[in-house]
């Protein structure tokens, strides 16, 4: 049987710490994930789903993650049921990550970010990705593969 999943989106909220009474760490946070179409209007949608870390990536993802980081989250999906506090049995369904990977570097969504870069680097930068500080590059002809 395979129950797996791999998503990429943006976090709705701040990821929120608790531990267990056992003292495990588990972090609960909302990924955000554009659906590929868009609606009746012209309007692209998004799910919003639940996400489970648990122990050091939890803590990791407590102190680094804010709302509005891109991130990509492998793991698997799981259903789990409780009851309310009316007695009706609720279920709900989330993804219990095995791994968290930070796809954007802090601060990202600067205004570099807001002109279309996922990187925060300026127009320049991604303009030349072979840009230098102005000094010739040292390579020999040993380091060519041809």
């Amino acid at each position: 049987m395979i129950n797996r999943v791999v998503l990429v989106g943006r976090l709705a909220q701040d990821p929120e710490l608790r531990y267990t009474p056992n003292g495990v760490a588990v972090t609960t946070f909302t990924l955000a994930v554009n659906r590929r179409f868009t609606n009746q209007h012209g309007e692209r949608e998004a799910d919003f789903i639940n996400i489970v870390t648990w122990r050091q990536q939890a803590e990791t993802c407590a102190n680094y993650l804010k709302k509005g980081r891109l991130v990509g989250v492998d793991g698997r999906l799981q259903i789990r049921s409780f009851e309310n506090s009316e007695g009706r049995r609720i279920k709900v369904a989330e993804v219990v990550a095995d791994t968290v990977q930070f796809l954007e570097p802090a601060g990202a969504r600067s205004s570099a970010a807001s002109e279309g870069d996922p990187f925060g680097r300026s127009r320049n930068e991604m303009d030349d990705p072979f840009a230098d500080d102005g000094k010739p590059i040292d390579i020999s002809d040993d380091d060519l593969p041809f």
